[in-house]
C-alpha cells in the first residue's frame, strides 16, 4: 500500500507538476496567447485542487482508489479532448471571482497593511531587546572589570604597604647595630692610644 502511495504521488508530480511546467515553458518561448491562457487556466485549477487537497488528505485518505481518484483528476484536467481546466475555469472560478474580486482585493490590501505594520513591530521590539541586551552586557562586563582592577589595586597597595613595612623594619634594625660598630671601634682606638702613651713614659 504504501510502495503504491508512493507510485501515485510520482505520477501525479510527473503529470501534474513538470509535463504542464514544460509546456508552459514552450507557450512563454513561443509566445503562443492561446497557450498562454491554456496553461494559465491550469495553474490557477491546479492551485485550487491542491489547496483543497491539504484538507481532503486528512478525512478521505481512507477511502478505497483515493490516490487513483486523484490521478484521474489531473489527467482529466490536462487532456486536450477534456480540457477539464478549461471547463472549470469558465464555468466556476472565473464567474467566481469576478464577483468578488473587490472584495479580494481590500481584503488582500489590509492583509499586507497588518502584515507590514506587524513586521515594523516585531522589528522594532526586537531592535528593542537586542539593544537591551547589549546595554546589559555592556554594563555587566564593566562592573566586572572595574570590580578586577579594584582587587588589583588593593593588591598592589598591599604589597606596597608590605613592602614598606619590611624596609623600615630593617632599617631600624641596622640603625642600633651600626652604632654599636662605630662607639667599638672608637673605643678601641682610645684604649690605643692610652697603651701607646703609657709605654712612652716608661721608656722615658
Amino acid at each position: 500500500t504504501q510502495c503504491w502511495h508512493d507510485c501515485c504521488i510520482s505520477y501525479r508530480l510527473i503529470f501534474g507538476t513538470l509535463y504542464p511546467a514544460y509546456s508552459s515553458y514552450k507557450a512563454v518561448k513561443s509566445k503562443d496567447v492561446r497557450e498562454y491562457v491554456k496553461w494559465m487556466m491550469y495553474w490557477i485549477i491546479f492551485a485550487l485542487f491542491t489547496t483543497v487537497e491539504v484538507i481532503t488528505d486528512i478525512f478521505l485518505c481512507w477511502l478505497p482508489f483515493y490516490y487513483e481518484l486523484k490521478i484521474a483528476f489531473v489527467v482529466w484536467l490536462l487532456s486536450p479532448y477534456t480540457k477539464g481546466s478549461s471547463v472549470l475555469y469558465r464555468k466556476f472560478v472565473h464567474p467566481t471571482l469576478s464577483s468578488k474580486e473587490k472584495d479580494i482585493d481590500e481584503y488582500l490590501c489590509q492583509a499586507k497593511d497588518k502584515s507590514y505594520d506587524t513586521l515594523v513591530h516585531f522589528g522594532r521590539k526586537g531592535l528593542n531587546v537586542a539593544a537591551t541586551a547589549a546595554v546589559m552586557a555592556a554594563t555587566k562586563g564593566q562592573g566586572v572589570l572595574s570590580e578586577r582592577l579594584r582587587s588589583f589595586s588593593m593588591q598592589d597597595l598591599s604589597s606596597f604597604q608590605e613592602e614598606g613595612q619590611a624596609k623600615n623594619s630593617s632599617s631600624v634594625t641596622t640603625q642600633p647595630a651600626a652604632a654599636q660598630h662605630r662607639t667599638c671601634t672608637m673605643m678601641r682606638s682610645k684604649s690605643e692610644a692610652g697603651y701607646s702613651k703609657g709605654k712612652q713614659s716608661q721608656a722615658k
